[in-house]
């Protein structure tokens, strides 16, 4: 289980919840995508392990969640939705029954209404997650189907779009996704005066699908239609009343002016009329009404100008990270001699041609028998030195000195070394592949977020192969891999 947060106190009810299900998961991962956080993350006393996120936002939250965890099944929960007693229950039957071209199962969200009046603006807007597809308030997913499409996609900051796009994603790649008996409730949380035009943020999530997936992103999404053209509508006719006034044309001002006013009035009424009518829900709907269309337009805008030219995640790969011994040459125990140093068959081919495509190169490499003091850090450099002649130049060199009990978070199959390698390249980690000979090369992949390749060999241990995500027979195959994903 997958619990995306940001800190907020609704986290222990919902943990206290799962505590008392009659099912427990086989872990539950709470993700702290707090920024920079400064305290620990509350959990009360629920036995979860909680790991950081780093401000990405909930897609970048819950990739790094079901990457942690190896079971088959992943489900996601959003951190303020309540769980029914027998929920965990209905959770192991919904997908007990499914047959394996499923990728995942959605459960029912329930938005609980005030009594004894209308719901204002913003409960409705929140119970619209009662129709919502694929929503991940609570949404299960197989993991081999996030393996295939790479995960959620981290361009999207905030809790909007993402999950209706992986859902895209996996549908496209030939799955399909049910919804389940399960159900959560969800309360309304209390926002401020200016919740409404807050959430316009996500027209620029709008443009990223846009930009990918062309005009018909909707119908392919299956998101409900949108009322971003009358909010250009009514931001144009402003623009023609500033702009008849600053020209001194009366006419052309007065219409701009009363066409602004009456989509204006038209989207205040739309809001108003189904709501409780109280004296502060009309202030605030007669003010964000006004304010609202600009919001839209400026986020769209600024979504256009930052995604121009996307395309589908995770994109083309940009760059690939090799692990040294046993896959670009012969595995020489603790080896600091650079005169051992024998490149793999075909490996000077296989470099070759991925600086002649234009990719980035460079390697992972973990190094023990410096901290076994077995080698020096100067033997090591040599025998780097000596690779890159034959083989280089590589554009990166990281290395972990460290032994499995140091704990760093460097050494494979920690994410330290693929990240690091990533950061100075300056590619992201999902446009990285990694090529390696054993489980831990792969296991660093996954855990920082990129893909890879194994190539095995003598010592690769049947499971491990069983548990890679793309096999290649050797380097040359795993080099077609990576150029075929360039297409």
């Amino acid at each position: 289980m997958v619990v995306p947060t940001v800190g907020r106190p609704c986290l222990t009810d919902l943990l206290a919840d799962l505590a008392r299900q009659q099912v427990q998961p086989d872990a539950v991962y709470v993700v702290d995508d707090r920024p920079s956080p400064e305290t620990p993350l509350d959990v009360g006393t629920a036995d979860v392990v909680v790991l950081r996120g780093g401000g990405h936002g909930p897609a970048a939250a819950r990739n790094t969640g079901w990457r942690t965890a190896s079971t088959e099944w992943i489900a996601f929960l959003d951190d303020d939705v309540r769980l029914p007693a027998d929920w965990s229950e209905l959770l192991v039957e919904d997908l007990r029954q499914q047959p394996d071209l499923v990728a995942a199962v959605q459960g029912r969200i329930v938005v609980p209404r005030a009594a004894g009046r209308r719901p204002t603006d913003w409960e409705r807007s929140t119970a619209g997650l009662e129709n919502a597809k694929w929503a991940t308030a609570d949404m299960a997913y197989r993991r081999a189907a996030l393996e295939e499409v790479s995960g959620f996609d981290e361009r999207y900051p905030r809790a909007y779009r993402e999950d209706a796009e992986l859902a895209l994603r996996v549908r496209r790649h030939g799955w399909r996704l049910v919804r389940g008996r399960r159900h959560v409730n969800h309360p309304v949380r209390q926002e401020n005066f200016w919740v409404s035009v807050r959430v316009q943020r996500g027209n620029a999530d709008d443009a990223l699908l846009r930009a990918v997936y062309g005009r018909h992103w909707r119908e392919l999404a299956e998101c409900p239609p949108g009322r971003f053209k009358w909010h250009l509508a009514t931001v144009a006719t402003a623009g023609v009343a500033l702009v008849g006034a600053l020209l001194g044309r009366r006419r052309t001002a007065a219409a701009g002016l009363a066409g602004w006013l009456a989509l204006t009035a038209d989207f205040a009424w739309r809001r108003i009329a189904p709501g409780p009518r109280t004296g502060d829900e009309l202030r605030r709907m007669t003010v964000t009404s006004a304010v609202v269309p600009f919001a839209a337009v400026r986020h769209r805008l600024r979504g256009w100008r930052q995604h121009r030219g996307s395309v589908e995640w995770p994109g083309p790969a940009r760059a690939v990270l090799f692990d040294r011994d046993g896959t670009l040459v012969d595995d020489v125990p603790y080896n600091g001699d650079p005169t051992k140093v024998v490149p793999v068959p075909g490996a000077e081919a296989a470099v070759a041609r991925l600086r002649k495509a234009g990719l980035r190169i460079g390697v992972v490499t973990n190094q023990s028998g410096i901290g076994r003091g077995l080698i020096s850090a100067a033997d090591a450099d040599a025998v780097n030195r000596r690779i890159d002649e034959l083989l280089g130049p590589f554009d990166t060199w990281q290395l972990c000195p460290h032994v499995a009990s140091d704990g760093c978070d460097c050494r494979k199959p920690a994410a330290g070394l693929v990240v690091a390698a990533a950061e100075q390249l300056g590619v992201p980690p999902e446009q990285v592949v990694v090529v390696g000979d054993i489980g831990s090369d792969i296991a660093a992949a996954r855990a920082a977020g990129a893909r890879s390749v194994l190539v095995p060999n003598g010592r690769t241990r049947l499971e491990e192969i069983e548990q890679a995500d793309i096999v290649a027979p050797d380097l040359g195959a795993a080099v077609d891999h990576v150029l075929g994903g360039q297409r």
